[in-house]
């Protein structure tokens, strides 16, 4: 970034201090759109994905990137072989601008509980093992309490989480924080190990054999995570260090739902956290025509934390979820 800054002076374009004094952009005519816009084009890369997410044309959405431009008489960005990338002056505006929208939206969840007399909101993500451990007891907890708040959950794995919590779409998260993310935007508190299992459906023929081994499993179809997630990785790291072939028939999901509908109706094998497994295996469902397969090794995945964005307050809503989710963690793990 800081050559395309000195390429700017070499090629003499004028930076004014002058142009940033006091009100000079909302006179000059910024408005909330162009906020909306800077940050989309930082968080997408690309023009036409930016314009398609805020339901314009991708002409319309260059228009408003050339009006922005004249407004902070800055160029905001420069185009790359995949897209788009800010400039310093759009890193700069599109920092201050998320921090505007952010500000905006916590506003309106204060106006709209002062106005209707609730709780307010909080939204939150989770990976799967401590939304069913640790989320739904504090819930249940914070909702008999204080009632009227309004919990918005999303249950992902980290790398979509992290990024969203940056994005300022998330008040906290219970997670990692993904190996190419700077763990300086971030404060976290380790509180869990997530363990997995692997579930087949009632018959499979693997269950008549007691406790089964990683050789008597890679003759089987697997349905995994997508590739590079952390569930996926371990159970691959298994199979390596144990010199055992990795399985060649797999099915790739992020859907927990369709995982368990292709493991109840073939005899494939899937990784899934252990919590969400306990809880689906037995119900009465075709969902619950599934079991845990007995092994003679671990899953245990890196641990995970209540991570919240540094150096950004949480509304007293999320806080007071986040709070008792914690103390939630130490119940189950009093060391």
């Amino acid at each position: 970034m800081e050559k395309i800054y000195n390429d700017y002076l070499s090629e003499g374009i004028e930076i004014h201090s002058d142009n940033f004094r006091d009100d000079a952009l909302l006179k000059a005519g910024l408005k909330l759109n162009h906020l909306r816009m800077i940050v989309t084009i930082e968080d997408h890369g690309q023009i036409s994905a930016a314009a398609e997410s805020m339901n314009m044309s991708q002409p319309a959405a260059s228009r408003m990137l050339s009006e922005m431009e004249s407004i902070v008489k800055s160029p905001l960005y420069e185009r790359v072989a995949r897209g788009v990338v800010l400039t310093p002056f759009g890193l700069a505006l599109a920092k201050r601008a998320r921090k505007i929208l952010l500000e905006l939206r916590e506003a309106g969840r204060e106006l709209g509980a002062l106005r209707t007399g609730r709780g307010g909101s909080v939204f939150l993500g989770a990976v799967t093992a401590p939304a069913i451990s640790l989320v739904v007891p504090a819930i249940q907890r914070v909702t008999r309490t204080y009632p009227g708040i309004e919990i918005n959950i999303e249950v992902e794995n980290s790398n979509v989480l992290a990024r969203e919590l940056l994005a300022a779409r998330h008040d906290f998260i219970i997670s990692r924080i993904p190996d190419d993310l700077d763990p300086r935007l971030f404060t976290a508190h380790e509180i869990g190990v997530e363990k997995a299992c692997l579930v087949v459906r009632n018959g499979h023929p693997l269950l008549e054999r007691g406790v089964a081994s990683l050789h008597d499993l890679a003759g089987y179809d697997w349905v995994f995570q997508p590739p590079g997630t952390l569930l996926r990785r371990k159970v691959e790291d298994i199979f390596l260090a144990a010199g055992v072939p990795l399985p060649e028939n797999v099915v790739n999901t992020s859907s927990l739902l369709l995982t368990l509908a292709v493991v109840c109706k073939t005899d494939a094998i899937a990784p899934i956290a252990l919590d969400m497994a306990q809880f689906v295996c037995g119900q009465t469902s075709q969902a619950g025509e599934s079991s845990i397969l007995p092994i003679d090794f671990d899953i245990d995945v890196r641990p995970y934390s209540l991570i919240t964005a540094r150096e950004r307050a949480m509304p007293p809503s999320a806080r007071l979820l986040h709070d008792m989710i914690l103390e939630e963690s130490r119940h189950l793990s009093p060391t």
